[in-house]
């Protein structure tokens, strides 16, 4: 066998190596329930809910509240099956977190309280069809 042979298929193997062991690290979303029991199960892992930010009847944003350092703060997420859960997270509030459309927490429960190590936003801007009017 030549060297350029063994050298393609150890970067092949290298690199379904990498796949899989990326590959384990992805989660589906889950409800609060079942991140509730998940953790409940001793199940440690980070899990990731979606849901969207709670509003009033005026569609006015609700439930944010700054933590006692002022650099983390709190907020009421409803999941996907209607579930209302005070989401906690020790850094700052991100640029356009109240802008979002859905937000997505990784993090688990420490007791009854959701602690979320990430934020990540799903801003409704980035994902809409701009519509463009050409004359001709």
């Amino acid at each position: 066998m030549k060297k350029t042979h063994i050298i393609a298929i150890l970067v092949i193997a290298s690199a379904i190596a990498i796949i899989l062991s990326t590959a384990g690290d992805a989660s589906t979303y889950v409800s609060f329930d079942q991140a509730f029991q998940m953790a409940s199960a001793g199940n440690k892992t980070n899990i990731h809910v979606v849901g969207e930010l709670k509003k009033d009847a005026a569609g006015q944003i609700v439930g944010i509240e700054p933590g006692p350092d002022r650099l983390s703060f709190s907020f009421i997420l409803i999941d996907e099956a209607k579930r209302e859960q005070t989401v906690y997270y020790n850094e700052p509030m991100p640029p356009d977190f109240t802008r979002s459309e859905k937000i997505v927490v990784i993090g688990g429960f420490q007791g009854d309280r959701f602690v979320a190590s990430k934020i990540l936003l799903k801003c409704p801007s980035k994902y809409q069809e701009n519509k463009l009017n050409a004359k001709v």
